[in-house]
């Protein structure tokens, strides 16, 4: 399915069919339903959680701590004068300049992050339209623009929402590359996803899939490695300024230090403690175990004592404790992936609220609600799967294969995989776009034979 709506005249399809139909072929029109569906209930929300706002997690947000910092001392880090590279530090740069112009406030962190949801269906809505049916791209941005999750999650501070759109963005950008094979797609594809990985670290394999993705569609030959090599040079030179500033500022080369998030994930006491419904932040840390720069931070805001911390030892000496877990524990590794992918695609919310001041009526009622909704869509995506285009179908596989592989070698929740669930909407949409071509088709089929 590509291109016109599979309905003819001869189809029948009901008043509100007709309009559904033609809102979504003008692109005018679409984009103004997306944005209304996105932004209205998302202000709402807004208000009604505006105590909440800027401390929605147990642990508080790192970004928004490094932000505050910044602007204070000039200062990259959670001490002014102690440069950190612990987090990924594009959500800091998104609140940095808002938090410059126009304050530190619920109003101005949730107006502005409604803006990038409404952008991100709008890009679902584009996706679909270009590369399945204009009203399959009009359902799923609908979907996306309504998830219950997101109507409450995106209007607090996380850096997942930026996840969502550049995701979306990735999936575009990518699709018209496989289509058109020009030099300023793969440059802005590789852009974007220089973005995606400052974003979040555990997407830097994604364009190397990505390009042997391509590769293998477009079979090998010089322009077809020109423009892959075009894309992973722009990423690159995206990332570098990061890379290089941290070994300046903090002693090595690295997209971040955080590997203690690693060794919570891969732990002989992670199993444990999902399965009583906390998350891996919850994990004892033994006493010989170094402060993070984050606990330097959170040290000083209280007692205004500087701690030392290396960073970049830290990354070593995590990592060979996870290599060693894999090791020793195989059979427990294998639970931990069995309870992390279960946690991903679970459409019950995953891990449940630990602070009480999280559980609002508003929270008790989305994560009520949630279950039905994505339950929906992912019965519909299943279908609409063998229903949209081989190579769509494909890439839909690896962008959502490579998320459940993240989750298997780190952890799955639901807070992780929402920024790829317009994956999932683009194909319940075409989904529904056939069953609805299908009805309209038997409908037709008495009235030609009386």
């Amino acid at each position: 399915m590509s291109g016109e709506d599979p309905y003819t005249p001869a189809v029948r399809l009901s008043r509100f069919g007709r309009r559904v139909v033609g809102i979504a072929e003008s692109r005018r029109r679409a984009v103004l339903v997306i944005a209304v569906a996105a932004i209205v209930p998302r202000l709402a929300v807004l208000v009604a959680e505006h105590g909440t706002v800027l401390q929605p997690f147990t642990f508080g947000e790192k970004s928004d701590d490094i932000a505050r910092t910044f602007l204070a001392s000039g200062t990259f880090g959670f001490i002014p004068g102690h440069p950190t590279a612990y987090t990924q530090p594009l959500y800091s740069y998104f609140l940095i300049p808002l938090y410059w112009t126009l304050g530190r406030s619920w109003e101005v962190v949730g107006g502005a992050q409604t803006i990038v949801a409404a952008l991100t269906a709008v890009i679902v809505y584009e996706t679909g339209r270009r590369h399945l049916t204009a009203t399959a791209g009009l359902l799923a941005a609908l979907i996306v623009a309504l998830h219950p999750y997101s109507l409450w999650h995106d209007v607090h501070v996380n850096r997942e929402i930026l996840d969502g759109l550049l995701a979306a963005a990735i999936l575009l950008l990518w699709l018209e590359l496989l289509d058109r094979r020009t030099p300023a797609l793969a440059l802005a594809l590789g852009a974007v996803f220089g973005l995606s990985i400052l974003g979040n670290v555990r997407l830097t394999a994604l364009p190397v899939l990505v390009g042997l993705f391509c590769l293998w569609t477009w079979r090998p030959g010089r322009r077809a490695v020109a423009l892959i090599g075009a894309m992973v040079a722009a990423c690159l030179v995206v990332l570098a300024p990061w890379v290089v500033r941290n070994r300046i500022e903090v002693g090595c080369f690295a997209l971040t230090t955080d590997s203690r998030a690693l060794w919570e994930a891969n732990n002989a006491l992670t199993l444990r403690t999902l399965r009583a419904n906390l998350w891996i932040d919850n994990v004892p840390l033994p006493a010989s175990f170094p402060p993070s720069a984050q606990d330097a931070g959170r040290a000083y805001r209280r007692h205004g004592r500087i701690i030392s911390v290396d960073e970049c030892a830290q990354v070593g000496f995590y990592q060979h404790k996870v290599i060693r877990f894999w090791e020793r524990h195989p059979v427990e590794k294998v639970k931990l992936a069995a309870q992390a992918s279960l946690m991903l695609w679970n459409p019950v919310v995953s891990p449940p609220p630990t602070r009480g001041d999280e559980v609002s009526w508003l929270t008790s009622l989305r994560d009520s609600v949630e279950p039905l909704y994505i339950g929906a869509v992912f019965l519909l995506a299943i279908y609409g799967l063998f229903r949209v285009p081989r190579r769509f179908a494909a890439v839909s596989l690896l962008l959502l294969g490579y998320q459940w592989a993240l989750a298997i070698i780190f952890v799955g929740a639901t807070r992780y995989r929402v920024p790829w669930d317009f994956v999932a909407a683009l194909l319940a949409g075409a989904a529904v776009v056939d069953i609805a071509a299908r009805i309209g088709r038997r409908r037709r089929t008495p009235a030609q034979t009386g």
